[in-house]
């Protein structure tokens, strides 16, 4: 039986990580922390906030106080941390808040677990969830970022998240804190929220609105199905050794303009209008520093853990589509 911490639960991949969690280890207990910024809502919660076993805290992990009250109080025996700002766009305009949270805020974690596990780490874990984009960009026939991949961040939010990676892998080595980083590539499925491509483009297609494709739209990214990544997750956390760094990749690289022609063919399947909604796809100015392709190399999670993803791209895609098709409401509720 575990008491874990999963701070950023109220967002996309925290919230599909809490109800995972819930249905996967049903004696453990579980408590959210997050702070409810733009990206995270309740709503996505729902069905499971009577769940005996489930705790949400409204907080904030840069707050030390309250971090390390609900250590103690909660005896919390694993920390996975999600809390993050996480949008490339947002850090280019405005990163300060990006240092905030994704440096300082992983630094007051740390800082909490090691004082409240001094002494006493045999059982206890600290899992920190980064991002591929620390490893910066490959180019179209470089091998994948492995673990040992040097970081070369390119924009304001994969250089914070670097920066923590960095901090949780000194904690380790300073202190012995039984920390893991698992490094993930681009996640998508239910409750993700419309800034990020795939939601957007479902929903401005479903509107008739122009689907914005950054430059020629040929930048790769690899895609990891948000369920696959909540089960290399719990392998990283169950068996993973301290100290480490695991690469959780989906094996499915895609470049963007292709995603959006898939996605307008399945929803013209699914809810023909009156014209292609390919039509609708306009090409913006390319973001600054834009990264041209992200590949995981996900074998150490195989080798070692016996995990590898159950999505394919087109498998995925199609059960996330649905899934927006099915939960309108949900969309009208944090869109407001």
């Amino acid at each position: 039986m575990r008491n874990i911490l999963i701070t950023g639960g109220a967002g996309f991949i925290g919230s599909n990580f809490v109800r995972y969690w819930l249905n996967s280890h049903p004696e453990d207990r579980v408590v959210n922390l997050d702070a409810l910024t733009y990206a995270g809502n309740l709503e996505s919660l729902k069905d499971i906030g009577n769940n005996p076993n489930y705790r949400f805290v409204h907080g904030n992990i840069c707050d030390a106080g309250l971090v390390g009250k609900l250590l103690q109080e909660e005896k919390i025996d694993s920390v996975v941390n999600f809390a993050a700002e996480s949008h490339v766009d947002r850090s280019i305009t405005g990163p300060e808040t990006f240092v905030t949270t994704n440096v300082f805020g992983t630094f007051t974690l740390l800082e909490a677990a090691r004082n409240a596990w001094s002494g006493d780490t045999e059982t206890c874990r600290f899992l920190h969830v980064s991002t591929d984009e620390v490893y910066g960009s490959l180019g179209p026939d470089d091998p994948a970022f492995s673990e040992t991949t040097p970081f070369a961040p390119n924009s304001p939010y994969s250089a914070s998240k670097a920066a923590s990676d960095h901090f949780v892998r000194a904690y380790f080595h300073t202190y012995g804190l039984p920390v893991l980083t698992t490094n993930c590539s681009n996640n998508y499925g239910p409750y993700q929220f419309p800034e990020k491509l795939i939601p957007l483009i479902i929903l401005n297609a479903l509107e008739g609105k122009p689907l914005p494709v950054y430059g020629d739209g040929k930048n790769i990214r690899d895609w990891l199905h948000v369920e696959d990544h909540c089960r290399g997750i719990d392998a990283v956390l169950q068996g993973g050794r301290a100290g480490e760094t695991y690469n959780i990749g989906g094996c499915n690289e895609w470049a963007n303009i292709d995603i959006v022609q898939l996605i307008c063919r399945h929803l013209d399947e699914l809810e023909p209008g009156d014209r292609p909604r390919s039509e609708l796809i306009t090409y913006v100015e390319d973001r600054l520093g834009h990264d041209r392709r992200y590949a995981i190399d996900a074998g150490r999670m195989a080798d070692e853990l016996d995990w590898k993803p159950a999505y394919t791209f087109e498998t995925g895609i199609e059960q996330t589509i649905q899934w927006y098709l099915d939960n309108r409401d949900w969309v009208e509720a944090i869109s407001r």
